[in-house]
This record gives structure tokens, C-alpha cells and sequence, in this order.
């Protein structure tokens, strides 16, 4: 080995603990951000999953709409009588 390879070999020695504290730490961090955003996506579909199913809307959602049709009979009644003739 060379010796620039030697000393990087040392230096990183030398630092290995402190390097395995800190990628350990970022790891914790990681974990820990993905389990607020999990636990904060899971509450915001539950919130509005509640506030879907406990609306207190009291209006009647059956609506009846009247339709006059009574130009349409004529206009079929039209037809009816024209293919007689």
C-alpha cells in the first residue's frame, strides 16, 4: 500500500466511532421523521373520514323534480298520427 493510502486508512480509524455514532444518529432521525409523517398522514384520513361520515348535513338528499312533458306527447302524438295517414 502507499502511504496516502495507509494514512486515510488510519484517519478513518481513528474516526470509525465517531463516524458510526453519527450515521447511527441520522438513521434515528430518519426513522423517527417517517414515523410523524406516517402517524400525521394516518390521523388526516381519519379526521376526514369522521368528518365525512358524521356530517351533520339535515337537508333531505332525495330531491323530486317535476318535468312537464306535455310537448313531448304532443310531438309523439304528432308522429303517431302522421304514420297513420
Amino acid at each position: 500500500m502507499s502511504q496516502a493510502k495507509v494514512d486515510r486508512y488510519k484517519a478513518e480509524k481513528a474516526n470509525r466511532k465517531k463516524n458510526l455514532k453519527r450515521e447511527k444518529a441520522k438513521r434515528g432521525a430518519a426513522a423517527v421523521c417517517g414515523v410523524i409523517v406516517c402517524a400525521a398522514v394516518v390521523c388526516w384520513i381519519g379526521y376526514s373520514a369522521f368528518g365525512y361520515f358524521h356530517s351533520d348535513d339535515t337537508t333531505d338528499t332525495v330531491a323530486q323534480t317535476e318535468i312537464n312533458l306535455d310537448s313531448l306527447n304532443d310531438y309523439l302524438d304528432g308522429i303517431q298520427s302522421g304514420a297513420e295517414e
